[in-house]
């Protein structure tokens, strides 16, 4: 996306960057696919700032991301922005390159100015701050039509300011972000552009790309499912995790099973995260008594899949390379034995040895 606006410079409390202006945009190109799994696609970007140095990172960073791809890159470092993708480089031309490229510069420029404001704002200036700012938009594949976009700011990981497109108004959730609402709500004619952008230009801009990346984002690769065991939360219990990885698209589902009966939600999942192959990988774990270990599964759902896949628990414990049957069948032998020893001193008791 070319983000070739030049804003004003002044502060957090005036106009905004908006994310388009001043491009040619070609027809675009789009297959549509249909998999049960990946019903969506989106297309957003990220910036972010921040207040102070900190070694091994730059102060500022831009990326685009389709469905979690990165496709480009820009920082304060180098800045220039770059694609990340094979297909982004061969498609986009050198002039759309050059002119991301001092769209970023300008965008720079304007969040040093303003993460400073915020932290006069916020009052705290000694320690580092970060600002960022993501945008884009969601397309339902199977309706070909845009079914979310979003225009927002965070101040240190918190909310700071949302756009409300559908009322063309900023919404300000904390107090130190109302007097910049308040001075954004006043800039009618960009609210009005950043409407049509986040409902067409940027679905189109989606739709571009995903003509071009139809071999990655069309593709259906199988996940490899381990499940294995550690120590729980307290001495008495076990942990279970299931991870799938290697898969796409991203969508995936895990459940629980013990002897083929799925079990409730009390499971704990991690959201599907990028390997940097352009697939995916996610945990789920369970809790679990020792005692009760035998005969439980996970159960993965995907796209790739033709019917779910069950992977059991092999019942190993961790560090001691021992199933959990060995460990219920030496318990077993231990009550045994002291169940022995108990009936053989009542034994010899009864039988007139009770001269202590």
């Amino acid at each position: 996306m070319n983000e070739a606006k030049h804003f004003h410079i002044t502060s957090i409390i005036n106009t905004p960057p908006h994310p388009c202006k001043n491009v040619t945009l070609l027809s675009p190109y789009f297959t549509v696919l249909c998999f049960v799994f990946s019903e969506t696609h989106t297309l957003r970007y990220i910036y972010t700032a921040m207040s102070k140095p900190q070694e091994g990172f730059p102060e500022f960073t831009a990326m685009g991301l389709l469905d979690d791809m990165q496709i480009d890159y820009y920082d304060s470092v180098n800045q220039k922005k770059e694609p990340r993708q094979t297909w982004m480089k061969e498609n986009m031309t050198l002039d759309y390159w050059e002119k991301g490229t001092k769209s970023r510069k300008s965008k720079e420029q304007w969040f040093n100015v303003n993460v400073k404001i915020l932290e006069n704002r916020f009052n705290e200036t000694k320690r580092p701050h970060v600002l960022q700012w993501m945008h884009g938009c969601t397309l339902d594949e199977d309706n070909n039509e845009e079914v979310q976009g979003y225009d927002q700011y965070s101040y240190d990981g918190n909310d700071f300011l949302s756009f409300d497109k559908n009322h063309l108004q900023w919404v300000a959730p904390m107090q130190p972000a109302v007097a910049t609402k308040q001075k954004w709500d006043g800039e009618k004619i960009l609210n009005q552009y950043t409407k049509g952008y986040l409902e067409n230009e940027c679905i189109d801009w989606l739709k571009k790309f995903l003509g071009y990346a139809e071999r990655v984002i069309y593709r259906s690769v199988k996940p490899a499912v381990t499940v294995f065991a550690k120590p729980g939360k307290d001495k008495e219990s076990l942990t279970l995790t299931c991870m799938a990885t290697g898969f796409y698209p991203k969508t995936i589902h895990i459940h629980w099973n013990k002897d083929r009966q799925r079990l409730g939600e009390e499971m704990n999942s991690t959201w599907a995260l990028p390997n940097n192959d352009n697939t995916f990988q996610l945990r789920s774990s369970l809790e679990i008594d020792p005692v009760e270990g035998k005969g439980y599964s996970c159960e993965v759902l995907h796209g790739s899949l033709p019917e779910p896949l069950f992977t059991h628990w092999d019942g190993v414990v961790p560090g001691e390379g021992t199933s959990i049957g060995i460990i219920l069948g030496v318990s077993i032998v231990l009550v045994l034995l002291v169940c022995v020893a108990v009936f053989i001193f009542i034994y010899k008791r009864r039988s007139g040895k009770s001269n202590w």
